[in-house]
């Protein structure tokens, strides 16, 4: 008898484009989880609206981001893939841990305090109880394994604390999830501020490459990337000294399959100007088969329509199990 698998879940807000970022740290690396986990990969769209979208662009986005997921590599018949907004037991169960979730928690979340204060104007109840959503979409599919950045342990952390109070009073009904960072994870930093992760909510969009972006547009913001004031003028892989170097040499390296020491070899002697340009033609080539099939994707609605309802139908199927052993442990009346 086959050992069962263990389950995996991850989701992406579609509020702005998918980043190189993106793809290098997370995606590629789901692709090769599919072949010996259960894969739940969401389209996080109710998160999103924590900060004020447009309708428009919203459902323009989570169709994009589906179509560059499957881009990427992600097979939807090894992997569910499905929009959040299309579960109702994510919202449901949302509320119930709403209720097992402490004020304090919730306070003390990073990322609460940095969205504040980026969106003071817009401080809403649901940037503040978003943790607890994250837990019930992680819950429901009883995860073993969490993919994620060291700049988000803190959520699975919560979740694993919300789950093992639930637990503590009404039994074995969560599984208890780990943070799951993959080896092979890149961390990839701004272009134009090395110090900070590259970020779809950048304000200054030449930090930042998408996934669909122009080649053109690739090569211009890598010719422009910050690498820094040393008058070595070497590649050298250092980031405390060099962060602007280190991460150019980061993407390089994810790009083109190169370790730091054969990088470092290859532009000896070389100056900053050769080193930009090589890595901007390297990541426009990696991106070219992915902007070109997710334009292909984009031009078949059906299919991704069809793609997106057989997920929801899968995630729903295994979400409401869960759901309704929640509902009978906290007293409600089965319908």
């Amino acid at each position: 008898m086959d050992e069962k698998r263990k389950v995996i879940f991850s989701g992406i807000q579609p509020s702005g484009e998918l980043t190189l970022g993106s793809y290098m740290g997370a995606i590629r690396n789901w692709v090769e989880l599919s072949e010996t986990y259960d894969c739940y990969y969401c389209i996080v769209d109710m998160h999103a609206i924590t900060v004020r979208q447009n309708p428009a662009d919203l459902r323009r986005r989570a169709l994009s981001q589906l179509a560059q997921y499957i881009a990427c590599g992600l097979d939807p018949a090894k992997n569910t893939l499905f929009i959040q907004s299309h579960v109702p037991a994510h919202a449901q169960l949302g509320w119930v841990l709403d209720c097992y979730t402490m004020f304090g928690e919730l306070s003390r979340m990073t990322q609460f305090k940095d969205k504040s204060a980026k969106n003071a104007e817009n401080i809403n109840a649901g940037l503040f109880t978003y943790p607890a959503l994250m837990a019930a979409d992680i819950l429901l599919y009883q995860t073993d394994l969490v993919p994620v950045g060291d700049d988000q342990k803190q959520h699975v952390e919560l979740c694993r604390d919300i789950a093992i109070r639930f637990n503590g009073v009404y039994g074995d009904v969560f599984t208890l999830p780990e943070p799951f960072i993959p080896k092979t994870g890149a961390r990839i930093m701004s272009l134009t501020t090395p110090e900070n992760k590259m970020s779809k909510s950048d304000k200054d969009p030449g930090g930042c490459i998408y996934l669909m972006e122009k080649p053109e547009d690739v090569l211009r913001a890598f010719k422009r990337a910050k690498t820094d004031s040393d008058t070595e003028n070497c590649v050298r892989f250092d980031p405390a000294a060099k962060p602007g170097v280190a991460n150019l040499m980061q993407i390089y390296s994810c790009a083109s399959g190169l370790g730091f020491e054969e990088i470092e070899r290859e532009f000896e002697g070389r100056g900053y100007g050769d080193f930009k340009t090589k890595v901007g033609e390297s990541v426009v080539e990696l991106l070219r088969p992915i902007r070109e099939k997710a334009e292909d994707l984009l031009k078949n609605k059906d299919y991704l329509a069809s793609v997106y309802r057989e997920g929801a139908d899968r995630a729903a199927a295994v979400a409401a199990r869960t759901l309704r052993k929640v509902y009978k442990k906290v007293g409600f009346v089965e319908r």
